[in-house]
């Protein structure tokens, strides 16, 4: 079975994997503590690891979109694959209607720029309102250091470079058969899509799970580029106890494939599919 393409509904949704991130184990955190957070490291089994980094292609009725823009070509020739994925699928950046964007972080959104212009020069940006207004406010950037100021940098291209271009979405239904739901903690904004079908739909969970076995296992754990470690970890328990009780099939940011999760013990499990 290919595990990059599925179809829900009206909607043809196409994993594009824009390259692989990655990082050390010292980026783990856990809500309980110290002694949790060194356990989580034990379980990692590993002094580094890598991610995948995605995004999506989605075709439906109002013509072909994105799902987040992967990084361009502003993290290193490991990344920015999402856009020769894109070509293969048939598809040149001029045909891009709309970019959904889950949150304003580089792996999400560099790809949105070609240097000082546009790389989607038809497209409308839709954003989270939420993450928007904090990416957008001076004295939330002065409280963070400078290496977690980026998603302040990529607002101020994006209002810059897109502008008139750019729509501000809240939690709901956005377009016949798509919902934007609100995931805080890793950004205050931070949001999923639920692209709705029969059979089944697909929950696009952005950066809610990164690491799929540890952090279902354990959703309280976290990486430290969670701007609310607490709020994260209850989201993504939140998020992961949905998508087993509705029946989801999952991806995101940095899950490999297509997924479905069910409950394990006192956490979860994601199974491939």
């Amino acid at each position: 079975m290919d595990r990059t393409s599925r179809r829900f509904g009206q909607f043809e949704l196409r994993l594009l994997k824009d390259g692989i991130f990655e990082a050390f184990s010292k980026v783990l955190t856990h809500t309980a503590g110290a002694e949790a957070r060194q356990a989580a490291i034990a379980a990692l089994g590993r002094r580094a690891f890598s991610i995948d980094v995605n995004c999506f292609a989605l075709r439906g009725p109002d013509g072909p979109m994105l799902i987040d823009a992967g990084t361009g070509t502003a993290w290193g020739e490991a990344l920015g694959h999402a856009r020769a994925a894109l070509v293969a699928e048939g598809l040149s950046a001029g045909e891009i209607r709309r970019v959904l964007v889950t949150h304003l972080h580089g792996d999400h959104a560099l790809g949105l720029f070609d240097g000082d212009e546009p790389y989607f020069p038809q497209a409308e940006i839709w954003v989270p309102r939420a993450d928007f207004a904090f990416f957008t406010d001076a004295q939330a950037r002065a409280s963070l250091p400078k290496a977690r100021q980026g998603g302040f940098d990529i607002a101020e291209r994006l209002l810059r470079l897109y502008d008139g271009h750019v729509r501000l979405i809240d939690p709901g239904e956005i377009l016949p058969g798509i919902e934007l739901h609100a995931l805080p903690g890793h950004t205050p904004g931070h949001c999923g899509y639920l692209i709705r079908g029969e059979p089944e739909s697909a929950m696009l969970w952005g950066d809610a799970v990164h690491l799929a076995d540890l952090q279902a296992a354990d959703p309280d754990i976290g990486l430290e580029y969670d701007l609310d470690r607490a709020i994260a970890a209850a989201t993504r328990r939140n998020v992961l106890a949905q998508s087993a009780r509705e029946g989801w099939l999952v991806s995101g940011g940095h899950i490999h494939g297509f997924g479905r999760v069910r409950s394990s013990g006192s956490g979860f499990e994601i199974a491939p599919t």
